[in-house]
């Protein structure tokens, strides 16, 4: 059965990094795009960042460039968002999601799934508070 379970989120100081992870099971990472998406309370799921399966283009939301980056680590059946320079507006549920893609996507399509919500499975979310 597939599953993803997220982890690492918490309380941060605004300026302040938090990494979080997903952690997937129940089939092999390296064949599955993988997406971060949050939601923030009273507003709709966004695409943060995804990835592709084999070679790794990626796309970030405007938000969010240059602030975070996302990796995968197949032999550890993990991918982790790596947030920097947090700011309040950042506070949300954070969601890792997968979609099986065997063959690599490109930046285009990388894209066209973060922003349209491409995905088929979803983890539970982990909460990121940036506060001071």
């Amino acid at each position: 059965q597939l599953q993803l379970v997220e982890s690492g989120g918490g309380l941060v100081q605004p300026g302040g990094s938090l990494r979080v992870s997903c952690a997937v099971s129940g089939f092999t990472l390296d064949y599955y795009a993988i997406g971060w998406f949050r939601q923030a309370p009273g507003k709709e799921r966004e695409g943060v960042s995804c990835i592709s399966s084999s070679d790794g283009s990626t796309y970030y939301a405007d938000s969010v460039k240059g602030r975070f980056t996302i990796s995968r680590d197949n032999a550890k059946n993990t991918v982790y968002l790596q947030m920097n320079s947090l700011k309040p507006e950042d506070t949300a549920v954070y969601y890792c999601a997968a979609a099986f893609r065997p063959r690599p996507l490109s930046a285009t399509a990388v894209q066209a799934m973060c922003v349209h919500r491409g995905f088929g499975s979803w983890g539970q979310g982990t909460q990121v508070t940036v506060s001071s």
